[in-house]
């Protein structure tokens, strides 16, 4: 199943970069469905974001929730993106309730009638370009509790996460165009 949708993202990117018009938005709402599926996770468990024009901060392309809250600024201490761009390896975070993070964006609603969970575990993988990280992909499982969440993540998981962010960069770089 989880080959099958990275497959799928795999053609529908290349489908995406041979097809867009300039000019015309990159909608990456189809790449979140396929991370999803591929995790067992709700769309709102899927991130991705890319780096800023000057390079020194991260945005959310996805969710188009975040796209508006704001950046996260590479120098964040804080923020697991930024850790993994600055790294430029993926991490996989099982206990991320107790880890001091920012939860601004988990305080943003996933919908206007609901409110969102914390997240209590993460996988974060960069997207790189040869030896320079350009964005992350991240997935999450929230949940009141750890245990509500449902099952931590997993090294091969993280291995097919680092996959997906490998095969994402051709939509990071038209974003970057954005």
């Amino acid at each position: 199943m989880a080959a099958e949708s990275v497959l799928e993202l795999k053609k529908w990117v290349s489908e995406v970069s041979r097809k867009r018009n300039e000019g015309e938005a990159l909608p990456l709402a189809r790449a979140v469905e396929l991370i999803s599926k591929t995790f067992g996770t709700t769309l709102h468990e899927v991130a991705i974001l890319g780096l800023t024009r000057g390079g020194r901060s991260l945005r959310f392309l996805a969710p188009g929730s975040l796209r508006a809250v704001g950046q996260i600024p590479l120098s964040s201490a804080s923020a697991l993106a930024a850790k993994t761009c600055r790294e430029m390896r993926p991490e996989i975070v099982n206990h991320f309730y107790v880890v001091p993070h920012a939860s601004v964006f988990e305080g943003v609603p996933v919908s206007e009638s609901e409110r969102g969970d914390p997240i209590q575990k993460i996988m974060s993988s960069p997207v790189m370009l040869g030896n320079q990280a350009i964005g992350v992909v991240q997935v999450s499982r929230k949940g009141k509790t750890s245990a509500e969440a449902g099952p931590d993540f997993t090294p091969p998981q993280l291995h097919t996460l680092k996959t997906i962010s490998d095969a994402l960069v051709p939509c990071l770089l038209i974003c970057a165009k954005e």
